[in-house]
């Protein structure tokens, strides 16, 4: 007689911030016991919570944060390539949030508000340095430059709203949030 384990592969989930605080990676943290269940089927590819990072196949890719420099939209297009589905999390990645707030200002301006003309400078000069992100002339959603699967819109969106969209997702149906779950707080 023989016994055959059959062992069931672990999801991939990818996770990143581009221009964004991180509130949403705080956010998905509030799982709290629930990420013990969720860690039992799924495992992370780049992501603040590996280390790793460059992106590398994954089923779901869950991405924060608008995209401001030439590095975001390098990131972004790694994990679209990577990424069989891939989630735009939160105000600032759908819609660019506060860090699109820039856009109404001319880039120059707003550089040389800060580093020339702002106030306590004390040594005048806009940074060039190569080591720094090239910045584009504003703050875009990630929708603008790669194709997005699904949104999970809120400032950050609740712990249960993470959960609403995975656990579809990991059962291989399509995710439907409850509107109680949506909030930009």
């Amino acid at each position: 007689m023989t016994i055959e384990l059959t062992t069931k592969r672990k999801i991939k989930i990818a996770t990143t911030s581009l221009a964004g605080c991180f509130g949403c990676h705080m956010s998905f943290l509030d799982m709290d016991e629930s990420l013990t269940g969720l860690l039992e089927q799924v495992e992370f590819d780049r992501s603040p919570f590996t280390d790793i990072k460059h992106c590398g196949r994954c089923d779901i890719g869950l991405i924060e944060g608008g995209v401001c420099t030439a590095e975001n939209v390098h990131v972004l297009r790694e994990f679209r390539a990577n990424c069989t589905t891939l989630v735009a999390v939160g105000a600032c990645a759908i819609n660019g949030g506060v860090p699109a707030m820039r856009n109404y200002f001319d880039l120059q301006e707003c550089l040389q508000e800060v580093y020339l003309n702002g106030t306590g400078v004390t040594n005048p000069q806009i940074p060039d340095d190569i080591e720094l992100p090239l910045l584009l002339d504003k703050v875009y959603p990630i929708s603008e430059v790669v194709h997005i699967d699904y949104f999970l819109p809120g400032c950050p969106p609740s712990a249960d709203a993470f959960l609403q969209l995975l656990e579809p997702l990991l059962a291989g149906q399509k995710p439907i949030i409850q509107k109680s779950q949506l909030h930009y707080d």
